[in-house]
């Protein structure tokens, strides 16, 4: 395991940098256009699912994580790996999105709401536009 530091990544699942090569370039670069400066840690499904029930009630692995205090967004590979594939996109690009989704969690976005949802996409959309990542919410 790699040493953590504050606002830095922390790679806890090995395998992360077997489906993201460019790990650290890739998760830099989706914060720096966010404007996000959190932690980040890559974990497991396993991490991700007691994390998720433990917090928010909900006892299986979900995609993304993010905490406010610290400022923290947390991913399970599981997850992420499968979301990517059902998408049809690069597992790099999926994280790039969730990075991007959680760092505007952390700045007051929210999606409950249709509204608000919509809000959030297109926020999303702009952003990953400036990284040359395609619109995920395009044929959806």
């Amino acid at each position: 395991m790699e040493p953590r530091s504050p606002g830095g990544i922390f790679i806890a699942e090995p395998r992360w940098r077997f489906y993201v090569p460019n790990t650290n370039r890739v998760v830099a670069r989706a914060l720096s256009v966010a404007g996000c400066n959190a932690d980040v840690v890559l974990t497991n499904d396993r991490t991700i699912r007691r994390l998720n029930a433990r917090d928010r009630g909900k006892n299986k692995p979900t995609n993304v994580l993010t905490y406010d205090i610290p400022p923290e967004i947390l991913l399970g590979l599981g997850v992420v790996l499968r979301e990517a594939r059902v998408a049809g996109r690069s597992v790099a690009a999926h994280l790039s999105h969730l990075l991007i989704h959680g760092a505007l969690h952390l700045a007051g976005f929210a999606h409950d709401h249709v509204g608000d949802a919509r809000r959030m996409e297109a926020a999303e959309t702009r952003l990953l536009a400036r990284i040359h990542i395609k619109n995920p919410w395009k044929n959806k």
